[in-house]
């Protein structure tokens, strides 16, 4: 082989960018719901101490627990981006996404429960209620999530998967697969704290026409326990990709079946997520005819999601190493 065409080691490294194809976007649009979450608590603290209410000094501490919360997701978008070419990162940086979707869950089942002691507290304590003053509250703030909401909504539409891939078919499907759960967890936020608006409004409405002022702390807990199974369902989704469950059973048999033939099996498997729309696989083979590891990793071509698939071949002694 001639010099000129020796390629320098460089040339075969593998880069680990495994952040969500609208990374960059999504950035943006938490960073933009948080300066308006930011305003409206401010503007209620504020409101509330000048003019002397604890209903907007209390809505407005509730409104900096979410804005603390997506804080958190909008911090981990730039953390990721700002790192995701850190070589202390093995796999990159896309799972802080996840690692920060978990924190949200939390925080919002510590919102849940702060949401319940206070309703069970009023039901055993009531106390009077300013209720033109209240509902103008919840109705504000509802527009306010409604329209933080409509910014951080998932666009299937557009939201095609471009993984990153090592000899690898690109796939241009989208779906829970390629969801970016910091991004959920973000919109869950705003989507929790417009539900109790609604049920605020609507014990609000029931207790200053019906003079059931039982209505209003009722509410509250049909809310909280609505935001805990958001909470369960999110941090069990994040949970499981921070922990490296198999992210697609279904992909794995797949795998499986192109790989093991010729006499061909598999000894070890391992299928994870490292961020939205990409996977990572390490798979040994034990095979009595061994080919090139790059032989392998051919037959995985047009798979969806793997992005980075590593392949280790061992000689087993008997042609048929399956049986």
């Amino acid at each position: 082989m001639s010099l000129n065409h020796i390629h320098p080691v460089e040339d075969y490294r593998h880069e680990h960018v495994f952040l969500g194809a609208r990374h960059g976007e999504n950035e943006r649009r938490v960073w933009i719901v948080v300066v308006l979450t930011t305003i409206m608590m401010v503007a209620e603290i504020a409101g509330g101490t000048v003019f002397g209410s604890l209903a907007l000094l209390a809505d407005g501490w509730h409104m900096s627990t979410h804005a603390a919360a997506l804080a958190i997701s909008a911090l981990a978008y730039y953390f990721a981006r700002r790192h995701a070419r850190d070589e202390r990162f093995a796999f990159g940086t896309g799972k802080i996404g996840d690692l920060a979707s978990f924190a949200s869950a939390i925080i919002l089942g510590m919102i849940a429960l702060l949401i319940t002691f206070e309703a069970f507290d009023h039901l055993v304590h009531p106390i009077a209620i300013a209720y033109d003053e209240a509902l103008a509250i919840a109705v504000l703030g509802l527009g306010v999530n409604l329209a933080s909401g409509w910014l951080l909504r998932e666009d299937h539409t557009h939201d095609h998967h471009h993984a990153h891939s090592h000899g690898h078919g690109h796939d241009h499907s989208h779906g829970q697969h390629d969801r970016d759960l910091n991004l959920r967890a973000a919109y869950v936020h705003v989507l929790a704290d417009a539900l109790v608006s609604v049920f605020a409004i609507g014990g609000l409405i029931t207790a200053k026409f019906g003079g059931w002022a039982f209505m209003d702390p009722l509410a509250g807990l049909v809310g909280s326990a609505v935001i805990v199974s958001w909470s369960i369902g999110l941090a069990k989704q994040s949970g499981g990709i921070l922990i490296d469950a198999v992210p697609d059973p279904a992909l794995a048999a797949q795998m499986r079946k192109r790989l093991e033939t010729d006499g061909d099996a598999i000894s070890d498997l391992h299928l994870w997520r490292v961020g939205p729309g990409h996977y990572a696989a390490m798979v040994s083979i034990l095979s009595g005819n061994p080919k090139p590891p790059q032989a392998y990793k051919s037959k995985l071509k047009g798979l969806p999601r793997l992005s980075h698939v590593t392949v280790e071949v061992e000689r087993c002694p008997d042609p048929d190493c399956r049986t």
